[in-house]
């Protein structure tokens, strides 16, 4: 029997785990710069944490889950999504108590079982921040400058930030009332998704990425003309820090989350060079999750981004090639005597922090060679029982084909002052 991947999960392959590992190394190196630690959770929890803060009437909680029983009869859910996990855990841990506002990061896997995509498997990966404890705009801003600031270091810079206000418990009732109003009277030339969801969460259609749904919606009111006094001045406190912040941003009345868990702020990063899935981040407030989880009412904003669809946009940007380097040098062995001496010196060199490789199988000079080149190692130095004798070898530089005499016993300090 032959064994394959799963359908909608990918090998992650050497060199194309450099690019993520450069992509990885860059969004922790941001958010220690803006003082967000990370927090890891598990990969799996109970399935109520997430049918109670995602929404039980949203697609990842009706069909995308990963739910099974363990042994001990209890619904588990691999996570979809980390915010839920992350409020679990800030409530469970009482993080509250030590800060007045806790700042956040995650970075890892999440599953769900949906059709498999450009960029969105059924195992894919997330980074994301979550704020914690501060109602005020200025944090919100703080979270998009984030997020901004991550793209912006891995020379992406072709995206458009859209923004919007949802509302809060107040005023979007109200809203729902007189949209599910006007939904009705097009129904029947609704798609089946959005007729669907007219009953279930009206807002969701005006999200709809079906044409012909989005030209029937085009003039139907939007929640911004309904926002009660508290919601109006935060989205215009938004807008003002993210003008001080010069972050140039358009407003779009029909941008909703997915998950039922947002107020007032909601933003979407999306990307020129994805075509019809364009979205690269997207995030939003969400006041109200803390205490719908058991914890105290606790203001909070974050976001999160996919890895996979980051790695699209690098890749056409940069091209899809290994982007892990090159050792520094390859200790070829002329003879077998010199053998151990190779080996001594390659475990030696990399305990001074020297990128070195050396064969391990047994190959005649000639292959070495071709090895050395075909790794990209940028310099060679060959060793046999001549230049064990005299102490000194040839140092040959493999990117101008230069070559220099070298102590074999400064090869120690010869590299370190290089690196």
């Amino acid at each position: 029997m032959v064994f394959k991947s799963i359908r909608g999960t990918k090998d992650i392959l050497p060199g194309e785990s450099d690019r993520w590992l450069e992509v990885e190394s860059t969004v922790r190196r941001v958010f220690r710069r803006f003082n967000y630690k990370e927090i890891r959770t598990p990969l799996f929890e109970q399935t109520a944490l997430f049918s109670r803060s995602i929404g039980a009437l949203t697609d990842i909680v009706g069909k995308e889950m990963y739910t099974f029983t363990d042994r001990g009869e209890e619904s588990l859910t691999l996570r979809p999504e980390g915010t839920a996990s992350v409020i679990r855990s800030y409530i469970q841990n009482n993080l509250g108590e030590a800060q007045p506002l806790v700042k956040v990061y995650y970075l890892g896997p999440m599953f769900r079982q949906e059709r498999p995509q450009a960029g969105r498997l059924r195992q894919f990966h997330q980074f994301g921040a979550e704020a914690i404890g501060s109602p005020r705009p200025e944090t919100d801003a703080e979270i998009i400058a984030l997020t901004i600031q991550i793209y912006r270091e891995l020379s992406i810079t072709r995206y458009d930030l859209k923004i919007n206000s949802v509302g809060c418990e107040r005023c979007r009732p109200r809203y729902r009332e007189v949209l599910t109003s006007e939904l009705r009277k097009i129904a029947g030339s609704l798609s089946p998704d959005s007729q669907r969801r007219i009953a279930e969460n009206p807002m969701r259609v005006l999200d709809s990425k079906d044409e012909k749904d989005q030209s029937l919606t085009a003039q139907l009111p939007l929640i911004t003309d309904y926002l009660c006094e508290e919601c109006r001045s935060h989205f215009e406190g938004l807008k003002s820090a993210l003008a001080a912040l010069r972050i140039p941003f358009r407003i779009d009345g029909r941008l909703v989350r997915g998950l039922d868990y947002y107020t007032k702020t909601a933003f979407e990063l999306t990307s020129t060079e994805l075509g019809s899935q364009d979205a690269l981040a997207g995030g939003g407030r969400y006041d109200l999750l803390t205490a719908e989880l058991g914890g105290k009412q606790t203001p909070a904003v974050g976001f999160a981004a996919g890895i996979e669809r980051l790695l699209m946009v690098l890749e056409k940007i940069k091209g899809a090639g290994d982007t892990g380097g090159q050792p520094a040098l390859y200790l070829a062995a002329a003879d077998a005597e010199s053998r151990e001496w190779v080996l001594a010196q390659t475990m030696e060199l990399r305990g001074e922090g020297v990128w070195v490789e050396s064969d391990l199988l047994g190959r005649s000079l000639k292959a070495q060679m071709r090895d050395a080149d075909r790794q990209g190692v940028r310099a060679v130095l060959v060793v046999g029982q001549k230049e064990l004798q005299s102490g000194k070898g040839s140092l040959k530089n493999m990117m101008n084909g230069e070559s220099k005499e070298v102590q074999l016993s400064a090869l120690q300090q010869l590299f370190a002052k290089a690196l």
